[in-house]
């Protein structure tokens, strides 16, 4: 099942759809409330508000990155050129800290703590079940674009272990067993017939 990798750059088609942003597609999905407004006029309306100092290069990502929900190839070549810095810099910065994506993520973002104390307690079997659930590896988003699965070094709450995280929301003591109810996963006939 072709996925999308954390680190790879939309192909030729996905960009051409970010700029058309037509229903149904990743672009209209991952850009949902700017269907009318291109791309190029997203980004500019974020950088409009910033004075385009080198400094101000990692808020000006994350605000990007907030309203678009990842940084497009072409997004950051519009950074590059409003800070006054080649697009390698912007790329070296943006590919440095995790918190940054390059490619849309999922409506839904699950995250599995691989720290010891839940490395331990059972993390890898959490992180099995749900790769095995929704046929994606850590990094990867669903063709759906409905989940989106992501590891973290640590949550800080070892007492809880294994921990993961949905949409912000904290489970603790988790079990493969549990896995699925708080995904909230309904198969994809499921979905499909609206159920």
């Amino acid at each position: 099942m072709p996925t999308a990798s954390r680190y790879t750059w939309p192909s030729r088609s996905m960009s051409a759809d970010l700029v058309k942003g037509e229903p149904g597609t990743v672009a209209a999905q991952a850009t949902e409330g700017l269907k009318k407004t291109s791309l190029a006029d997203t980004v500019d309306a974020v950088l409009a508000s910033h004075a385009g100092n080198k400094a101000e290069l990692v808020p000006i990502l994350q605000h990007v990155q907030q309203v678009l929900g990842y940084l497009p190839r072409e997004a950051m070549s519009r950074i590059a050129r409003f800070v006054r810095v080649p697009e390698a810099t912007v790329f070296g910065v943006a590919t440095f800290y995790a918190q940054f994506k390059f490619v849309p993520t999922g409506r839904n973002i699950i995250k599995v703590c691989r720290g010891t104390g839940c490395y331990v307690r059972g993390a890898p079997r959490l992180l099995d079940e749900i790769e095995k659930l929704l046929g994606i590896k850590d990094g990867e988003t669903t063709l759906d674009m409905e989940y989106t699965l992501e590891t973290v070094a640590c949550f800080g709450s070892c007492a809880l272990a294994p921990v993961m995280v949905v949409n912000g929301k904290v489970f603790g003591s988790v079990t493969p067993e549990k896995v699925k109810a708080i995904v909230g996963y309904r198969d994809r006939e499921q979905r499909a017939g609206g159920t």
